[in-house]
């Protein structure tokens, strides 16, 4: 009888026990994160339409909504009642180390994944995928690269766009006159005036620049495009398996999910803040497989 009155008092005591080894268990990000009650996420000020600030100085973005999902997820797997978010604006020079030493937890931007970075950095599922496109005049007819046969191109000095645009002229023999410009507005400026039929550069760049020109619907960006999809992922530390575990089940949850494709629309399809300017730059194919079968692999050749 005795015996008997005592077991539910030392089932308890093992239950709490339990629950304490497991709390005590955690490590990395996770265990800052349950420590704390905060979270830290790096922004962009400016990489439209990932992650920039809107007409209140807000982050938002499409990056920023998907980081909202892993915050959410974190929340739920730490069982917490409650969870700090902390914005914390990083640039192309300062995100990775950021990320490192453990000042931001997730940099929620436009960051291409690739095994350079990876030695440093993890990424979780890839949100988007870029490619070397061209836009052109609609009135032009132009859709693929063979169009521009014989034709005036731009693109801009320096970069692997015109590097590409190059070989591939020189090897279909096309007789396509590429001229560079000294940046991308010089280059956009060029088709707007007529000066060159099409700008070749990376789609979601083109997209930007024909949403923001005098007008927007005149333009259209090219099906095909001259390299392999780019991915773009959500940074976090490496080496903290626990942590992109939880990071990357809830970035595959939403991608699959039917909230994915409205997500994508609202910063894609739509107008967005503060301009109210339409990129008008639909999902493509290989972003459909990859939400479809989520990867955080730096390959284009993956996608």
């Amino acid at each position: 009888m005795r015996l008997r009155s005592l077991l539910p008092v030392l089932l308890a005591g093992l239950a709490a026990s339990a629950g304490t080894a497991s709390a005590q268990d955690l490590t990395g990000t996770l265990k800052k994160i349950k420590e704390t009650g905060q979270i830290t996420l790096g922004y962009r000020d400016s990489s439209v339409p990932f992650s920039y600030l809107d007409n209140n100085q807000k982050p938002v973005g499409f990056a920023m909504d998907i980081c909202y999902k892993i915050v959410d997820a974190v929340k739920a797997d730490l069982k917490l009642d409650k969870l700090e978010v902390k914005l914390n604006p990083v640039t192309s020079a300062t995100r990775i180390p950021l990320i490192a030493n453990g000042t931001v937890d997730l940099e929620c931007g436009s960051t291409t994944n690739n095994v350079d970075r990876q030695k440093q950095v993890a990424f979780t599922n890839t949100h988007f995928l870029t490619a070397n496109r061209f836009v052109a005049k609609k009135s032009s007819g132009l859709t693929k690269f063979e169009d521009l046969k014989g034709k005036t191109v731009v693109s801009t000095s320096g970069t692997t766009n015109i590097k590409m645009i190059n070989e591939y002229n020189a090897e279909k023999k096309l007789g396509i006159t590429i001229l560079p410009a000294k940046d991308h507005a010089e280059a956009f400026l060029m088709v707007e005036t007529g000066r060159a039929v099409a700008f070749v550069m990376d789609d979601v760049l083109l997209a930007s620049l024909a949403a923001s020109s005098k007008e927007p619907t005149a333009y259209a960006i090219s099906t095909d495009a001259l390299s392999k999809p780019e991915p773009y992922g959500i940074m976090l530390r490496k080496d903290d398996a626990p942590f992109k575990k939880v990071v990357d089940a809830a970035t595959a949850a939403f991608y699959k999910s039917a909230e994915s494709g409205p997500t994508y629309d609202k910063w894609f399809m739509k107008p967005i803040p503060p301009r109210d300017i339409n990129l008008n730059l639909p999902m493509s194919d290989a972003l459909k497989g990859a939400f479809a079968k989520p990867s955080d692999s730096p390959d284009p050749a993956a996608y």
